[in-house]
């Protein structure tokens, strides 16, 4: 047979796209072609697919031309993901596998010159794919073979059927015509792998009780964790800004398994993904110097950045004003619609960024602006020039501010360990359960008529928050949010009403942070 079809997938963005590689074999001068519109790593596969062949015991066409093409033509290919099905489809042109059973499977792996397969990124993106394309008929969808690591990640997704491969043998011997004699392989080489989807205890991750003091900061995180609402912490160094914040994912609820398919998916992507992480909120915290690109996303082809690594996580970004200006301003569209679309010449890419995003600062370049404990050696002029590093389009739609001080000597030593992760869960779970059911998201994600809707105001409340937005000169977006924080708090007490205690509260994290 001198054609033969193998299918794959090419990633654009999170989306695995189909790619039929179609591979011909002809009389003609020796050669091998490879066309597609394929990246330089495609490209290259020539070179180790020739050598997995022969190094694996198998023939190779030395005395045919051949061509590869990877359809569709328009379709972007990148990485080494398509030396394995390059590799079966010579083998299936040139008699050495049967074509005919290889319907029903889709490939994909790096190979080495020696035929061991190598992991892939983005496995737990072509499951999801499979699964998106075939929703109701999983036992027929196509099965995938891929290689160790990658076959575990790609067999999270539910009702899959996922095949691993370590060698380039094991295939041709599991794809072997009837009584042809096939290289000899390792007999657990070729294995159907079942899912193990088992992460870390809730225990095991930093505990708030670890916490000592700070009730008021602590009051700020859990409030931030019912509502999914933005945090920024001021105080000096060593006051526990960012302990806190290493300690939000553990009080945040439980990730549903779509959630969790989702942001190991994304982790996929960026080869982050380890399936002991699996169904843990993702904690990303950038160094400082990080570029926009490495915030959002970019580069060719466009990669995820660190907002949608942080997906259905938290995003922490210790020493706020010291990231580039342009680098903090690219948030702003992604605080407000959860998502973020890279555009290039050639292409658009769109991944999801739904992160909670959770900042530190000093209050002064020296960080001792206010506290009892140091002097401060800022002059006014540096104080205004470094708080002015944060415009104020960006402060306005992160929900809450607080101070945090810094602790006396004698309480930080003497004082009882603080309330546990565990016992602040299960009232951030239970308010995020009274949210769902009222409106079916979050209220960080209330917007305009649906805000009014569900807010369910009080007079006294609705009063005091048109007096607080007149003297203060609020915008709508600062009001807005100041009513969403204020309905969170009212879930915490399970109020069904905003009541203006409840107001009153919420104005407080309107009030802190750099001015």
């Amino acid at each position: 047979m001198g054609l033969c079809v193998v299918q794959s997938r090419a990633l654009l963005g999170l989306q695995a796209h189909p790619v039929g590689v179609e591979v011909h074999l002809a009389n003609g001068l020796p050669g091998f072609t490879l066309v597609g519109l394929a990246d330089t790593e495609v490209k290259e596969a020539r070179e180790r697919v020739r050598s997995a062949i022969q190094n694996s015991g198998l023939e190779w066409p030395h005395n045919r031309r051949i061509t590869v093409n990877l359809a569709p033509a328009d379709l972007p290919k990148d990485s080494g993901r398509f030396d394995l099905p390059i590799a079966v489809g010579i083998l299936a042109a040139s008699g050495q596998i049967d074509a005919d059973r290889l319907q029903g499977f889709e490939f994909a792996g790096e190979l080495s010159l020696g035929g061991e397969l190598r992991p892939i990124r983005g496995a737990l993106a072509m499951g999801l794919a499979l699964r998106r394309d075939a929703p109701q008929q999983c036992n027929a969808a196509p099965a995938l073979v891929l290689p160790p690591v990658s076959a575990e990640e790609a067999a999270l997704v539910p009702q899959s059927r996922v095949y691993r491969a370590r060698h380039l043998r094991d295939v041709a011997q599991h794809f072997a015509p009837a009584g042809a004699d096939a290289p000899a392989s390792d007999d657990s080489g070729w294995q159907r792998v079942a899912p193990t989807a088992t992460g870390l205890a809730p225990a095991d991750a930093p505990d708030l009780a670890d916490v000592k003091g700070q009730a008021a900061a602590r009051r700020a995180l859990e409030i931030a964790a019912a509502g999914q609402h933005s945090l920024l912490m001021s105080g000096p160094p060593g006051s526990g800004k960012s302990m806190l914040a290493q300690r939000l994912p553990g009080i945040l609820p439980a990730l549903d398994d779509l959630d969790a398919l989702e942001a190991a998916a994304i982790a996929s992507l960026a080869g982050r993904f380890q399936p002991a992480q699996w169904g843990q909120r993702p904690f990303c915290a950038p160094h400082h110097t990080a570029s926009a690109v490495a915030l959002v996303g970019g580069g060719n082809p466009p990669r995820p950045g660190e907002i949608s690594l942080a997906h259905h996580g938290v995003l922490f970004l210790d020493e706020l004003p010291e990231f580039p200006r342009a680098a903090l301003e690219a948030l702003r569209e992604p605080l407000e619609t959860g998502v973020i679309r890279i555009s290039r010449a050639a292409r658009q890419v769109e991944y999801p960024a739904s992160f909670q995003l959770v900042a530190a600062m000093n209050p002064c370049p020296c960080g001792y602006l206010g506290a009892t404990h140091k002097p401060c050696r800022c002059t006014p002029e540096q104080v205004a020039r470094y708080q002015g590093k944060l415009s104020g389009p960006l402060l306005d739609r992160i929900d809450l501010h607080v101070e945090v001080p810094a602790l006396p000597p004698g309480q930080l030593l003497d004082h009882q360990r603080g309330e546990p992760s565990a016992q602040v869960r299960a009232r951030v779970s239970a308010a995020r359960d009274r949210a769902l059911q009222r409106q079916g998201c979050a209220n960080q994600a209330l917007r305009d008529s649906t805000l009014e809707r569900h807010a369910h105001l009080t007079p006294e409340a609705a009063r005091l928050l048109q007096q607080a937005a007149t003297r203060l000169g609020w915008s709508g977006r600062a009001t807005h949010r100041a009513l969403r924080v204020a309905r969170t708090i009212a879930d915490l007490a399970a109020s069904p009403t905003v009541e203006a205690v409840h107001l009153a509260e919420a104005l407080q994290y309107r009030h802190h942070g750099p001015r």
